[in-house]
């Protein structure tokens, strides 16, 4: 699939990474960008092609709307997603739990449910769905969101297998701490939104089903698939010891 001529809907693009999506689809020849999010009074741009859209996708009636009111969508970019730094015993960790499954799994699921059929109607179109490393791996500290990105990563791996038929490109993507908003509290490195969007895109257009967009993905890609145990056995090394990636 091109971008270029590509009518796309981006979730959660009213900043960080759903803002660098929507520009990056801009820069590359999309003819049409819909950028969603719960309010989308603050999407502006001097760029008629980009479509500001009432989208919430964890209301069904929202995703239904956004059905209706974007039919010549054939590239879905599931962006939109919550993050609450929660391990997985703390006393609000049920309701970080359902909180961020809520998004990042059925707010997935739910939006290529509703579009495939549109997509399938394009001839397949594509759907990119931002993950994280932590769909590999368990890390104590941020369980609950490691929880929801496991489960995120079964429904795209799903969705793929279950689209080929109609000719839909399911791509994957992952990376480490992205330098937006959500990542404000970590102490680590992290990698610029513009560079995980510009991946995601050149994956696509490349026939990949999975990206690795930063050097974190691939060592931590590396590390999942060489010695597993070692990466268990460090990060629970580093819990034990009381360190943490994040600022309270």
């Amino acid at each position: 699939m091109k971008i270029k001529g590509a009518v796309a809907l981006v979730t959660g693009a009213n900043r960080g990474l759903g803002k660098a999506y929507a520009e990056a689809l801009l820069g590359a020849g999309a003819v049409r960008v819909y950028a969603g999010a719960r309010d989308p009074s603050g999407i502006a741009s001097g760029d008629p092609r980009l479509v500001p859209l009432r989208l919430d996708v964890t209301s069904p009636d929202d995703v239904a709307a956004a059905v209706a009111t974007c039919p010549d969508v054939n590239l879905l970019i599931n962006n939109a997603g919550v993050m609450l730094m929660t391990s997985m015993l703390r006393p609000d960790s049920e309701a970080a739990l359902r909180a961020e499954f809520e998004v990042n799994v059925i707010g997935m699921q739910r939006m290529i449910r509703a579009f495939a059929p549109g997509l399938a109607s394009h001839g397949g179109g594509g759907i990119i769905n931002m993950l994280s490393v932590v769909s590999w791996f368990t890390g104590p500290f941020n369980s609950t969101y490691g929880a929801s990105k496991h489960a995120a990563l079964v429904v795209s791996d799903a969705a793929r297998i279950e689209l080929a038929s109609q000719g839909t490109r399911v791509v994957g993507v992952y990376a480490g701490f992205i330098d937006t908003d959500m990542a404000a509290g970590v102490n680590m490195p992290k990698t610029s939104p513009r560079q995980v969007a510009e991946a995601s895109l050149d994956g696509l257009e490349n026939g990949l089903d999975h990206v690795q967009a930063d050097d974190r993905a691939r060592e931590i890609w590396q590390a999942t698939r060489t010695d597993p145990a070692a990466l268990a056995a460090n990060i629970a090394k580093m819990w034990a010891a009381g360190g943490k990636p994040y600022s309270d």
